[in-house]
Formats: C-alpha cells, sequence, structure tokens
C-alpha cells in the first residue's frame, strides 16, 4: 500500500477539476483498508472514499486523506433455482456488474446499464435508471465503522432507502466505508419496459421475446446518444435529482405544458424530468465560459475545458434559480459538492 503526498485528482474525478489531497491511498483489499483506518498517522485525516469518481464536484483541495477503492472481485453466494445471492466488493465497476449478471441470464439489473461509477457507491445513492432502483437487488451492505473500525452488515430495510437517498447519505455520512455490496438476483426474466425510451424502442416486438440483454444493449445505445462520456468531455452524468412534487402543482404545470410527463410516487406526489424543466428554462446548450449544459441533455452540466469547481457550481445555482422563478419547484444536486 502506497500513500502519496499532495497528489492531483483531476484523473480521479469525472468532471477533471483539478485540485490536490493532502494524502492519497490505493487499498486493494480490506486487510489494507483496515490497516490504513488503524494508521495513528492517519486517524485524525478527513477522510474521503472514491471508486470512478463519478458523482462528486470538487470546488477546492481537499484537506485530508483521499482513499481510491481497489478492491474488485464478484463472487456467487448461493443460488436456487429463482434466484442467484452475489457478493460484489465496493471498487468493482458497476457495469461490469451488471455485464456480468447479464451475461448469466439474470435479470431485473439490465435496465442500470452503463451507469457510472463503482458499486460500492450504488446504495448510498441508490442509484437508478429507466424504472429500475438498486434497492429493489440490493440484500445487504456490508461496511466499516470509522469511529471504532467495526465490521457491520446493514440489510435492505435498515439501509432507509428513498429516492436518490438511503441511512449512508444521512445519518451515518461521513461515518463509514462500504466494503461490499450483497446483491440478489432473479433467474426468472423480469423485464421493466415502462419507461417512454424503452417502450418506443421495443415498439415493434412482442414483450415475451424480448431478453435481459437486448435490454441492456438498448439502454446502452440510448445513454450513449443522450449522455456525454466523461473521457471525453468531463461531466458527472445527472447533476439534479428529477423532482417529486404535489399531484395539484403537477396538475397545474400540465395545464401549461401539455407535453410534460410525470409518473406517481404516491397518491398525492408526481415525480417530473428535471431535465424537461431545465429545457423549459431555455438553458439546454447555454454555455457561459468554460460551463454549459449539455447540448443532447439538458440534465447534464459538463466542463468544456479548465472551468474550476467554483465556476461549475456557481453555474449551477444559475439553473436552480431559473427553475425556481419559472415554476416554482427547487432542484435538488444529485452530485455530492465538497
Amino acid at each position: 500500500m502506497l500513500i502519496e503526498k499532495n497528489i492531483s485528482l483531476k484523473s480521479l474525478n469525472t468532471f477533471n477539476i483539478d485540485v490536490k489531497a493532502k494524502y492519497f491511498a490505493k487499498i486493494n483489499n480490506t486487510s489494507e483498508l483496515n490497516e490504513l483506518l488503524a494508521n495513528p498517522n492517519y486517524k485524525l485525516e478527513k477522510k474521503l472514499f472514491i471508486g470512478g469518481g463519478s458523482n462528486i464536484l470538487f470546488t477546492s483541495d481537499f484537506d485530508g486523506i483521499v482513499i481510491k477503492l481497489c478492491n474488485s472481485e464478484i463472487n456467487i453466494i448461493s443460488e436456487t433455482d429463482e434466484n442467484v445471492t452475489i457478493n460484489v466488493d465496493s471498487g468493482v465497476e458497476w457495469d461490469n456488474f451488471v455485464k456480468f449478471c447479464v451475461e448469466r441470464s439474470l435479470s431485473g439489473i439490465e435496465n442500470l446499464s452503463l451507469i457510472p461509477g463503482n458499486v460500492g457507491a450504488s446504495p448510498i445513492q441508490n442509484i437508478g435508471a429507466y424504472g429500475v432502483e438498486v434497492k429493489d437487488l440490493i440484500e445487504s451492505v456490508n461496511l466499516i465503522l470509522l469511529e471504532n473500525l467495526e465490521s457491520k452488515s446493514f440489510n435492505n430495510s435498515q439501509c432507509n432507502f428513498g429516492y436518490r437517498n438511503s441511512i449512508f447519505k444521512n445519518e451515518l455520512k461521513n461515518q463509514f466505508v462500504i466494503t461490499s455490496v450483497v446483491f440478489n438476483i432473479s433467474k426468472k426474466k423480469e423485464l421493466n419496459l415502462k419507461y417512454a425510451p424503452l417502450l418506443s424502442y421495443f415498439s415493434n416486438k412482442n414483450e415475451s421475446e424480448i431478453t435481459s440483454k437486448e435490454i441492456r444493449e438498448a439502454v446502452i445505445k440510448i445513454r450513449t446518444s443522450k449522455l456525454p462520456d466523461p473521457k471525453i468531455i468531463g461531466n458527472a452524468g445527472s447533476f439534479f435529482k428529477n423532482p417529486v412534487i404535489p399531484k395539484e402543482q403537477f396538475e397545474k404545470i400540465l395545464e401549461k405544458y401539455p407535453d410534460i410527463t410525470g409518473y406517481p410516487e404516491s397518491n398525492s406526489t408526481i415525480k417530473i424530468s428535471a431535465g424537461w424543466l431545465i429545457e423549459k428554462c431555455g438553458l439546454k446548450g447555454k454555455r457561459v465560459g468554460n460551463v454549459g449544459i449539455h447540448e443532447n441533455q439538458a440534465l447534464v452540466i459538463v466542463n468544456y475545458g479548465n472551468a474550476s469547481g467554483n465556476e461549475i457550481l456557481q453555474y449551477s445555482k444559475m439553473v436552480e434559480n431559473e427553475v425556481k422563478n419559472k415554476f416554482d419547484i427547487n432542484l435538488i444536486n444529485e452530485v455530492n459538492i465538497l
């Protein structure tokens, strides 16, 4: 295990923000992680655990130790006629795990194809796409509590999952590091085609003939056609959550904008597209200096050059203000601001 000083984090975050970490360590397994956490030289240092760096906006240097988790094993724990239980290390790239499942004809995870980041981040954010959330697949989350280095396992209900939310973003924030996630994936075909892009893609095909592999291929095509590749242009994917608003407010917007679509979250609330709101404000493709909204996806803020984290943050606040003024809706960041 190598611990370095004053390391640039530009290549370790998908916004390509050039900030430095006081210390940086790359961890390959749980033994190295425990060794580092127990080291008295770093006990009091502020800690940041990163995987793919795809959900972070740095606004300043990090005055502490950045720990990159590179543990990368996928192990099948048990199997029945209906399900497979799989323990996945936190350092595994998320899409590689989706591919692992689809190649084995497992079902229910394919809608989450090509989401950037690593497995360890998936329960924190309760990642989701095209009508599927990772909470529907997680059996438990294994972690280490930083205060006493105790290993713990949280079952699904203990994680307090919500829309892009979990106990790890609230009560346990900054108090833990996830080492692995246990998933329960179905062997039965459990397709989810309720979102319009997928319905449109498969409009000429009988649902009974569609496979999880085909859905994965469709999701990848749809995402790559709309979302910029962070390897080419700096971005963190969706910058804002899709807001959930009262049904009455949705109906008022619908009267003025019949093209709005919404998805019921409960009997009294509707989830709507943040991208649609931003586009209706005329911000899609709008650029200010080195920062802008992507021309093909209004939910994505991009770094066109050498923008600082603060420039991107200020741009995001401008977007929030425009949406608030036009629709009286508060946008909430999906990206973690540091």
